[in-house]
Formats: C-alpha cells, sequence, structure tokens
C-alpha cells in the first residue's frame, strides 16, 4: 500500500501512524509514515508546542513522532491500541497552543510489515458544546462526566463540592490517592484544594516533600502544551527519569506505580493540577478521557472562585493598610447577631484610635497620613497575631481577639497601651472589653468603645496642646 496516497485520501487532518510489535503485548518505536498536506502543515508550523525537534522541522516519512509531537504516553498508548490491539479509538483533545477541542479518531489498518503495524489519527477541530458524548468510548464515561458537571453548577459551597467530587473521580480511576492542588506563581506556593485518599493507601504524598513547590514547577515545564501526563507502566517511568529525575526520586519513594495528571488551564494560565495515583491501568484511555473533560469544566469553575475571592478581598479589605474594612466588620457582626457566625467564648474586644492623624494630614500631607495608618495596621497585626483587625473609620480600628485567657488578652492590650501611649510615632487611644460568657457583641463594642475614650481623656490631660490635632 502506498501510504502517503492513502493519507492524502483523507480530507482531515491524517497521519499514518507505525507502531513496532514487541514480544508480550509491548511496543518499540512509533513513527509518522506518512501525512497529508494538512497534518504536514500542522507539524512544520509547530501549533503544537513542546515538541524535542528543532523548530520548524521540515516533515520526513517514517521519523519517530516525537520529532514533530510532544511526546506523550496517552497517545503512544491510543496508537497502540488501534495498531496491534486492531481497536477504533475515538476521543477528545484539547490544545493549549491552539485554544481548541479536536476530536480524534484512531483507525487500524490491516496492513503489516516485519512486526510494524499502522493506524491512521485523524483529527478534526470541534466545539465543545457540539460534542456526542455518547459516541465516548463508554456510556459510563458520559455520565460521568455529566454527573460531575451537575455538582459544580449546583452548589453553594464550592469547596465541600470539589471534596466530593475528587472522591468520586478517584472511584472512577480506581486510584489510591486523587487531588487537586493549586498553584500561585506569585507568591511561590501550592496548596490542596481537596484530596481523597484511600483508606488502605502508604503513598507518601507530594505535600510531605519540602520542595513539592519546585516539583510543581517541574510538571509545567514537563507537560509543556500537552493536555496531560500519564505514567501507566515502567516505561514511562523510565522515560520520567531521564527528563525529570528529581520528580522520579520522588516517585520511587512515594511508592508511586501510575499517575494520570492534568493541568488546570484557564485562559493559558495554569492554575493547578488534578491527579490520580496508582489508578486502573487497565482503562487508561476511558479515565484519560473522563477527565480530559471534567478538567475543562473543573479549570473554568476554579477560575470563577479565585475572581470571586478576589472581589471579595477588594470588598472586604481596606486597600491603604490591608486589614479589614468597615464593610467586612459590619457584616461579621451582623452574622454574629444573627446567629449566622460564631463567635469562641471567651473573646475581647479592642477599639483602637489614632491619636493625631488630622494634625499630621495638616502638617504633613495625607501621604505622611497614609504612612501612619499602615504603620499603625501594621503594630496592631504583630500585637494581636492571627486575631480580626478591622478599620472601623477614618483614624480608628477594632480587634476581636478569640480565645485567649484573660491574662494573656489583658497583657496584650497593656503591651499596646505602653507602646502606643506617647505622642512620637503611632500612638493609639485603647479600649478594651473581656468576657468568658457569651455577650452580646454590641455590648461588647461599646463597652470597649466607652473604654477607648476614657483612655484618649487621659491621654489629652497629659497632652493638651494636643487636643485640637
Amino acid at each position: 500500500m502506498d501510504l502517503q496516497k492513502f493519507a492524502e485520501g483523507f480530507s482531515a487532518t491524517t497521519a499514518v501512524i507505525s507502531v513496532e510489535k514487541k514480544p508480550q503485548e509491548g511496543y518499540g518505536r512509533i513513527c509518522i509514515a506518512a501525512g497529508n498536506q494538512r497534518f504536514i502543515d500542522l507539524v512544520e508550523g509547530r501549533l503544537i508546542s513542546g515538541t524535542t525537534g528543532a523548530a520548524h522541522s521540515r516533515f520526513i516519512p517514517g521519523s519517530d513522532y516525537d520529532k514533530y509531537l510532544a511526546r506523550d504516553p496517552g497517545f503512544e498508548d491510543i496508537c497502540f491500541r488501534a495498531a496491534l490491539q486492531k481497536k477504533t479509538m475515538y476521543t477528545y483533545i484539547y490544545l493549549n497552543r491552539v485554544g481548541m477541542w479536536f476530536n480524534v479518531i484512531v483507525m487500524p489498518l490491516e496492513q503489516e510489515d516485519e512486526g510494524v503495524c499502522y493506524c491512521t489519527y485523524t483529527m478534526e477541530p470541534c466545539d465543545l458544546t457540539d460534542m456526542d458524548f455518547s459516541s465516548m468510548q463508554s456510556l459510563k464515561t458520559s455520565s460521568d462526566v455529566l454527573r460531575t458537571c451537575i455538582k459544580l453548577h449546583d452548589t453553594n459551597d464550592f469547596r465541600q463540592t470539589m471534596v466530593e467530587i475528587i472522591k468520586d473521580i478517584r472511584h472512577i480511576c480506581n486510584a489510591e490517592v486523587c487531588t487537586i492542588m493549586l498553584t500561585d506563581s506569585g507568591t511561590g506556593t501550592c496548596s490542596v484544594l481537596a484530596t481523597d485518599i484511600a483508606d488502605d493507601s502508604r503513598i507518601k504524598r507530594v505535600t510531605q516533600f519540602s520542595n513539592f513547590y519546585d516539583i510543581a514547577v517541574s510538571w509545567i515545564k514537563m507537560i509543556g502544551e500537552k493536555d496531560c501526563l500519564i505514567i501507566k507502566n515502567d516505561k514511562d517511568m523510565q522515560y520520567v527519569s531521564m527528563i525529570n529525575y528529581p520528580w522520579y526520586l520522588t516517585l520511587v519513594e512515594a511508592n508511586v506505580q501510575s499517575v494520570v495528571m492534568f493541568p488546570l488551564r484557564y485562559n493559558n494560565e495554569i492554575l493547578g493540577f488534578i491527579w490520580a495515583t496508582n489508578f486502573d491501568t487497565r482503562e487508561t484511555m476511558r479515565i484519560k478521557e473522563t477527565l480530559e473533560l471534567t478538567t475543562f469544566f473543573i479549570s473554568s469553575e476554579i477560575a470563577s472562585y479565585r475572581l470571586m475571592e478576589r472581589l471579595e478581598h477588594i470588598s472586604y479589605s481596606d486597600l491603604l493598610t490591608g486589614v479589614s474594612n468597615r464593610n467586612a466588620m459590619n457584616n461579621r457582626i451582623s452574622g454574629i447577631i444573627a446567629g449566622e457566625e460564631k463567635l469562641a467564648v471567651p473573646y475581647g474586644v479592642v477599639f483602637a484610635d489614632l491619636n493625631g492623624l488630622k494634625g499630621l494630614n495638616d502638617s504633613r500631607g495625607h501621604s505622611a497620613g497614609d504612612l501612619l495608618l499602615k504603620k499603625s495596621a501594621l503594630l496592631l497585626q504583630e500585637s494581636f497575631p492571627g486575631s480580626e483587625i478591622y478599620r472601623a473609620g477614618g483614624d480608628e480600628f477594632m480587634v476581636i481577639v478569640q480565645g485567649c485567657g484573660r491574662d494573656s488578652f489583658m497583657g496584650l492590650v497593656a503591651a499596646l497601651k505602653e507602646q502606643t501611649g506617647s505622642p512620637e510615632g503611632v500612638s493609639f487611644a485603647v479600649g478594651s472589653y473581656y468576657t468568658e460568657e457569651d455577650c452580646d457583641i454590641r455590648k461588647a463594642m461599646h463597652i470597649a468603645d466607652e473604654d477607648m475614650y476614657k483612655n484618649k481623656e487621659e491621654y489629652y490631660e497629659r497632652y493638651p496642646e494636643r487636643r485640637n490635632r
């Protein structure tokens, strides 16, 4: 058969893939035996990044596939199943570089040349809304994806829903551990959004490694523009050892035999990763197909959740000092009064009114006053670590301290008074109230406010020249 002429008979982007047969149902080299013009334009134009070959390499029939396409165990798996096991494979992939979904059909060819088998690999762009879920590898995949979408769009508790979804995904994958981890490149940190672990699991999880943010960064480089990373056998593990040895060492130490991992991408930004560890490798394609689509929806919801968090932060934060603003304070107090929010007993309330702000603004300008406010908020954060701190007004702050003993609380208040009693630098008039009973928060605030005004009068008695400043 003339493979090149055969490939040119397809109107869609198509290649003929050759797969070398190995003993015990294994496979060796996977090459692109031929490709029609649309496929050649695709690989020569480098629309898919992460390749190992030179940029804009000329297509040479019979070359190893990873000269033109990113090395991908998932791609190898479907070509192996089609060419050697003679199964017709149908799936969807998302190519981040072109920002499009493609449906992919991989069909076996009867031709075999001295232990080399063949299949066609055809891909067509499609819209997510036009996908025919009933044409997936199994109806179970369709129902799993649909169930996830329903949960994502029918929740008032995002985090709890993610916990439920990750538990579902672990069972779908029949995996030991399944995790969603978010990354923040700005702060260089990672955080686990949700995880589910089998009762008998002995895997050492990635968060138990001190360098797990560096590990996550290495995943970004390793995955590149591919839609996922699959490690299902020793051959894949050897590949990891060659290109990412530090991660390979952690996998061995953690007792990991298999991993399927997807980056959580949204608008070309990686929000984090979702992965299943020690999954059922017999169901690799079904698991990949399920996670491929659910990850798309999860990424969108995480992006929306992060946006809402940022908006809430802006809405409830004092942009000058970084502490919570009056709006946040009012909502918190209203929630406590209505019984919608808890306030741990014992607790204490502190009012701190900044002395001399008006005079500083008048004499040295508002930039100097703003700097004093920033220093004041920082001092309160240092004085009451872990407590709720609000900027209640222009020069007034309120602090709620929960679960603190009377002596400790009074000691913190006394230290603040001593540190800020002088007119130099940050000077506060401080009032407080402490209770070991379930006292009405409004009463506590009223008493603390009155105590603060008494302290302010004492301040003016010591420094009468500052009364109108």
